[in-house]
């Protein structure tokens, strides 16, 4: 299929899907007048993108799990390294909120004293 059938299934703009083509997420084939072609596949493929970008995965991550992920939703095939980069992720992330609620409290305490 062109991109923009694959952007009418999957509901991501054309050059979002250039995007993650560039970012090594999403493959396509070219033709000969350069058009990109992408297999039936490729809306699943775009589908686990987005959701392993909303759990907060760079593309940089995802394009190191995505061979291990299975379907939609999307599943996990336990691949080698699967587990420590999944867990180094979270546990960046809940650094990440504890700062977060650190610099609240502090704000707070600034508003609070106005």
């Amino acid at each position: 299929m062109l991109i923009g059938e694959l952007s009418r299934h999957t509901g991501v703009s054309t050059r979002l899907l250039r995007y993650y083509e560039a970012q090594g997420v999403l493959r396509a084939r070219r033709g000969t007048n350069g058009y990109r072609f992408y297999d039936d596949d490729a809306v699943v493929t775009v589908r686990q993108v987005r959701a392993l970008l909303e759990a907060g995965l760079s593309t940089e991550v995802i394009r190191v799990v995505l061979p291990c992920v299975r379907g939609e939703r999307p599943d996990f095939e336990w691949c080698a390294e699967l587990w420590d980069i999944l867990n180094g992720e979270l546990e960046a992330m809940n650094e990440h909120i504890g700062d977060l609620q650190r610099r609240r409290d502090v704000l707070a305490g600034f508003v609070r004293d106005l």
